[in-house]
């Protein structure tokens, strides 16, 4: 551009230099935030770039925002020497730290918390600093996703720059439950890729692990009230302890994502009987569980106890779908009796069954979530503490806030990460709202949540089959309607630089460019997959 351009677009050409000086290229956010104002200057990080927590009220005693603020130090990074030559750069734009105030002194992480922040990153001052405020911790570590999220490393300067300053955002979740669930019964996960996956919901603003625990095919978590219960994992090295249980919750924790512990029952739970075959309604009819026998509801609560020592989320999910109940008839005649005796027929055993369980929730200080199926079949009868899970499709979301109920959407169609052919931008267009109108019923909708089941998934593919169409509904959740694109097309080059992002932080993300866990098609940058 020559010198009588500059003159005539003298805005243009600093956002040029900018632009083409770290690569970046126009507003590079993920998920989007509810205000974003920034201006055409950079900043150098400097090399002893610090906390600052000065007239905060939150002391940190945990550790919580110290650990984040290091992370944040450790991605930005990405793993280059920072070589700091001043010959690039001027002293007075040098950005020395961050001062981070947090109004509230509690770090309980619960649902419904507060997770908004503001950021501002101002393009002078003597020293310069970055400020971050937020009403609690959590939401000051999302702050500082979205303050690597500026950060780039300039590979002619050796020296980390944030471009477009000054910056001010302001930012809040749309919706409070923000959930990925991961299966550990269809296949195991070693420790390590839970944490990975925890690390990549976090730089996507997720905050609910919904963690399907056991099911028919394993039982590998570790149940001290009733030990034979691990008996059903494929093998004794595929287990958790209950130690391992705590680490993941407070792994979760120190990151902003609470953790979603399910047993499903009735259904989905033959593994249960390998340890204590009694819970089966008899050795040729292996589930659902037994509702006619007394010791399946003290396991059930005996499981609930050791649970609310470790998994301290306000909900446990107590599953309730896919249930046969033809099981509880003919085809078992020594529980066919047993109903008969308290005069019950099969759809009543299993409606008893969902509510006993519940029962044993609440006392255990839970609010529970069930799958969809309990709604359709006695919906009125559940507590009121109940949150129904759409999974199904479409259409009972708006059925079940009618009812006056919670709920969580995810439907199949949509956002079960298990369905390959679904795309990313199946899962960035898919709006939990659909057909609900009155705002009192849309506060009903908790949120929303992708499901990674686990049939085909293990360890050697998990990352790839989430990543990015997970991230795409974590914009959905997060991000104001009104500032959703209503085109996807419109946000691929943003999705596609977020997915690179992942790849550089060590998330195994695949390409945009087809359907889920593709692989890529040809040589060529990671910015065009």
């Amino acid at each position: 551009m020559g010198e009588k351009a500059r003159n005539l677009f003298p805005g243009f050409f600093l956002v040029f230099l900018a632009v083409s000086a770290s690569g970046v290229v126009g507003l590079n956010l993920w998920p989007m935030p509810k205000s974003v104002n920034y201006g055409v200057d950079t900043l150098y990080l400097s090399k002893d770039f610090g906390l600052e927590t000065s007239g905060s009220n939150y002391s940190d005693a945990s550790g919580i925002l110290k650990d984040g603020f290091s992370r944040l130090l450790n991605v930005i990074e990405v793993a280059h020497v920072i070589d700091t030559n001043s010959t690039y750069y001027k002293h007075s734009a040098m950005l020395k730290g961050l001062h981070v105030v947090i109004f509230s002194p509690d770090d309980e992480l619960q649902f419904g918390i507060d997770e908004s922040y503001k950021l501002s990153i101002p393009s002078m001052g003597n020293p310069i600093y970055a400020h971050l405020e937020a009403q609690t911790v959590y939401g000051a570590l999302h702050g500082l996703q979205t303050f690597s999220q500026l950060c780039h490393f300039n590979f002619t300067t050796r020296i980390i720059e944030v471009n477009q300053v000054p910056w001010i955002i302001t930012d809040q979740p749309r919706f409070s439950f923000r959930g990925l669930l991961i299966d550990t019964s269809r296949h195991y996960q070693p420790l390590p890729m839970i944490k990975n996956v925890i690390d990549a919901m976090a730089y996507t603003k997720l905050n609910v692990l919904h963690w399907h625990i056991v099911d028919s095919q394993s039982f590998p978590l570790e149940i001290p009230s009733y030990p034979k219960l691990w008996d059903g994992a494929y093998t004794i090295s595929e287990r958790y302890t209950m130690a391992d249980a705590a680490e993941i919750v407070d792994y979760a924790r120190r990151r902003g994502i609470n953790v979603l512990a399910e047993i499903d029952v009735p259904g989905h739970a033959l593994s249960w009987g390998i340890g204590y075959p009694s819970l089966w309604p008899s050795s040729s009819c292996q589930q659902p569980l037994d509702v006619s026998n007394e010791f399946t509801f003290k396991v059930i609560d005996g499981i609930l106890s050791d649970f609310s020592k470790v998994f301290n989320f306000r909900f446990v999910h107590l599953g309730g779908d896919e249930v046969d109940t033809s099981t509880f008839g003919l085809s078992n005649l020594v529980m066919m009796c047993r109903l008969r005796k308290h005069r019950m027929n099969e759809s009543e055993a299993y409606q008893y069954f969902v509510l006993r369980a519940q029962k044993i929730a609440l006392s255990h200080g839970y609010e529970i979530v069930n799958w969809e199926e309990t709604f359709n079949n006695f919906g009125s009868k559940l507590s009121r503490k109940t949150v129904v899970h759409n999974w199904l499709g479409g259409g009972v979301a708006p059925q079940v806030v009618a009812a006056g109920l919670r709920c969580i959407v995810s439907n199949q169609d949509k956002w079960y990460l298990d369905h390959l052919d679904t795309t990313w931008q199946q899962f960035y267009m898919n709006e939990p709202l659909t057909n609900i109108t009155k705002p009192e019923q849309q506060k009903l909708v908790i949120g929303g949540e992708v499901c990674m089941w686990g049939e085909h998934i293990d360890g050697s593919d998990i990352e790839q089959t989430i990543w990015p169409r997970a991230a795409a509904a974590a914009e959905r959740m997060w991000t104001p309607f009104n500032k959703l694109a209503k085109d996807p097309r419109k946000v691929t080059g943003r999705l596609a630089r977020f997915r690179c992002l992942l790849n550089q932080r060590g998330i195994a993300a695949a390409p945009l460019a087809g359907p889920g866990r593709v692989a890529p098609a040809d040589p060529g940058s990671c910015y065009k997959q």
